[in-house]
């Protein structure tokens, strides 16, 4: 597994080049990222997974945005995309932000993939596909409420456009012979606010697709998707193993962790096969009442303090975490970035993971002002 934070167009002083330009910093930006695998050993065509958070207020296409970053791809890669529109992002003038997840065999040699059918399903410039499999590992771009006709349906509906995101994941995954029980990380992006009111409807819908102990999640309100008619996008990773079989899993819930206001079946911590996910951390109490409300700097530690403590209880420590996402709660600007992320940086050594911050206008709960994903690796259990 390869893992590539957030890559920006900045220059070697950490200064916006081509500011407001989204299409030369896409190409930018993607440059940056082939740079970093070709460190690696690697280059784009080993790309499972790309998230591309963009600023768009609603002038801009989202499919126009996508086929700039196909373009900067080559013919031979194939992989899954989840675009996130954002109001802003850490820097004045910066447009575009990508991370991604890259894959290799032991030996060096590249993967084997699987593609789920593009027949039904696909609504992605290409060569970005609705699902890919490699290996173990299943991933499932970001999906819109779109029926048959791939037109945005249930308008104003985020329970039916929920339903009918959840219905497109699991076509996807059935291609691979996998289904929900095979999920262990989701990521949801709703168009809302803070509060209740925007975040339990939609919960509970795609909540209800699970059985318990369910997968790690992660669910982020942003001001709006880039059609506005569509109120929620989700991704999914899913884990299977190459002969068919359910995967064996261990779920963590430390006592006196936080809780969501309502129930849900998701654990803050999955282990698969070596694998470890974390739902996204944060700095609430066991009523999902925020701790320290509004303090930033102590809501980072609290939210890092959490992922130690899943980490720990499931064989794992600081060390073993590849990749971060931390979306906060604050303003354009180097300001609210530097308010938490050398806080972060503090809980990890020299060499720390891939990382990517995001600022938004709000998160999901009153006062929750940061929330803090990660995803680690330690050896498999020997077969």
């Amino acid at each position: 597994m390869i893992w590539v934070g957030g890559q920006v167009d900045l220059n070697e002083r950490g200064e916006v080049q081509n500011p407001f330009n989204i299409s030369a910093q896409t190409v930018n930006a993607m440059r940056y990222f082939e740079r970093v695998l070709e460190d690696l050993d690697c280059d784009l065509a080993d790309l499972v997974s790309l998230t591309c958070f963009y600023v768009n207020d609603g002038s801009a296409s989202e499919t126009d945005f996508l086929q700039d970053v196909a373009r900067c791809l080559p013919m031979s890669c194939r992989t899954t995309v989840t675009a996130i529109p954002v109001p802003y992002l850490a820097y004045e003038g910066l447009m575009v932000e990508i991370e991604g997840i890259a894959m290799r065999s032991e030996s060096g040699e590249r993967t084997m993939r699987t593609y789920a059918s593009t027949e039904t399903l696909d609504y992605l410039p290409k060569p970005f596909v609705e699902g890919l499999r490699s290996g173990k590992m299943i991933f499932v771009s970001g999906q819109l409420p779109l029926n048959d006709e791939h037109e945005i349906a249930c308008e104003g509906d985020i329970v039916g456009q929920t339903q009918l995101v959840a219905s497109r994941i699991a076509s996807v995954l059935s291609q691979f012979g996998a289904g929900f029980d095979d999920i262990v990380k989701i990521n949801r992006w709703y168009a809302g606010g803070a509060g209740i009111a925007d975040f339990e409807a939609a919960a509970v819908a795609f909540a209800n697709n699970f059985r318990e102990p369910g997968p790690a999640a992660t669910g982020v309100p942003i001001p709006r998707h880039a059609d506005e008619s569509v109120l929620i996008k989700i991704a999914a990773i899913a884990m299977l193993g190459e002969d068919g079989a359910h995967l064996p899993r261990t779920h963590s819930w430390p006592p006196g962790l936080w809780d969501w206001h309502v129930h849900l079946p998701y654990k803050h911590g999955l282990k698969c096969d070596g694998m470890i996910f974390l739902g996204g951390q944060v700095s609430l109490d066991s009523r999902g009442q925020a701790v320290h409300p509004d303090d930033l700097g102590a809501q980072t530690h609290q939210a890092m303090q959490h992922i130690g403590t899943l980490l720990n209880d499931l064989g794992a420590n600081y060390a073993d975490v590849c990749k971060i996402l931390a979306v906060y709660q604050g303003d354009c600007g180097a300001a609210d970035l530097n308010s938490n992320l050398p806080i972060r940086a503090s809980y990890f050594s020299t060499v720390g993971p891939a990382s990517t911050g995001v600022p938004l206008p709000v998160l999901a709960y009153e006062s929750m002002v940061i929330e803090i994903d990660a995803y680690a690796m330690i050896n498999p259990p020997a077969e």
